[in-house]
């Protein structure tokens, strides 16, 4: 299935090989337009002027790329001109930027950032199940059948509303991986989360771990069906570069009481700390 290289742009233009072009500059409009090219893609959260982690998400940038078609990725070219680029363009102080490359072109633009209420935060979310099982999930491309069957699970309101993530579960029912998140739970104060080659070794995922070290939390290895999960009192959370952590209330029709787990909260205290810190070095 083809999609395009710019998708859900915001901002007054965009970023094409060094140029900044307007929304209605032909190159421009033909970058909305779906495509065969491989597409290899990083959104980095903007706060405060500055790009959240990007050296992570560069490195797992050029990594996609090692894994498929193996070309050159100037990491360090690519940082000096986002930064020029959120500079030069209206909404570029915080939300999120949007890397896409391709074989022959290193596109950005501002997009949407879902970026939660400070509310959630203290009721937590509500997720749905999806059952997919994952090819590739370090490689981080843009695939067609996969994106239509999140787009697809979105859309299934139940007791809770629409949900604001999906949980995807393998072909055992064991939960793994949120849509666009990493997933984790709390059980006897242990922090369990998918094996390494189940998931995409997410950004925020990597701060988490820094997190649960300083909270004092082991992180084990370990999966759980819904009904597992409930039956041991679990906490869940997920972790993503829009929403740092937020504590997962309701999955389907399971609530968890996961925001009054003191472990997580601990959890949470210790990554807006880290956030703090990394923008403060980079200010």
């Amino acid at each position: 299935m083809q999609f395009p290289v710019i998708e859900s742009p915001l901002g007054d233009r965009y970023y094409l090989n060094g140029e900044l072009i307007d929304p209605a500059d032909a190159r421009a409009v033909e970058l909305t337009k779906p495509c065969d090219d491989v597409k290899y893609y990083e959104t980095v959260r903007i706060k405060d002027n500055v790009l959240l982690f990007i050296e992570d998400h560069l490195k797992r940038l050029s990594l996609s790329v090692k894994g498929i078609e193996d070309f050159p990725v100037d990491t360090e070219h690519i940082m000096n001109e986002a930064y020029s680029f959120i500079r030069n363009v209206s909404g570029g102080s915080e939300g999120n930027l949007r890397i896409v490359l391709t074989s022959d072109k290193l596109v950005m633009h501002i997009c949407e950032a879902n970026i939660p209420s400070p509310e959630l935060f203290r009721t937590g979310i509500s997720a749905n199940v999806l059952n997919w099982e994952r090819k590739d999930p370090n490689l981080k491309v843009f695939r067609g059948d996969y994106k239509a069957a999140v787009a697809e699970c979105f859309k299934k309101s139940g007791l809770h509303g629409l949900p604001y993530e999906l949980i995807l579960s393998d072909n055992e029912g064991k939960l793994y991986e949120g849509s666009k998140s990493n997933f984790f739970a709390i059980i006897d104060g242990r922090v369990y989360s998918a094996p390494d080659d189940k998931i995409l070794i997410g950004i925020t995922r990597n701060r988490v771990m820094s997190s649960l070290e300083r909270a004092g939390a082991p992180l084990e290895t370990g999966m759980f069906t819904l009904d597992e999960l409930v039956s041991r009192n679990a906490a869940l959370f997920v972790s993503s570069t829009p929403f740092d952590i937020l504590p997962v209330t309701y999955v389907e029709d399971r609530e968890f009481d996961s925001v009054n787990n003191d472990l997580l909260n601990r959890i949470m205290n210790e990554y807006r700390k880290c956030t703090e810190e990394y923008i403060n070095r980079n200010t």
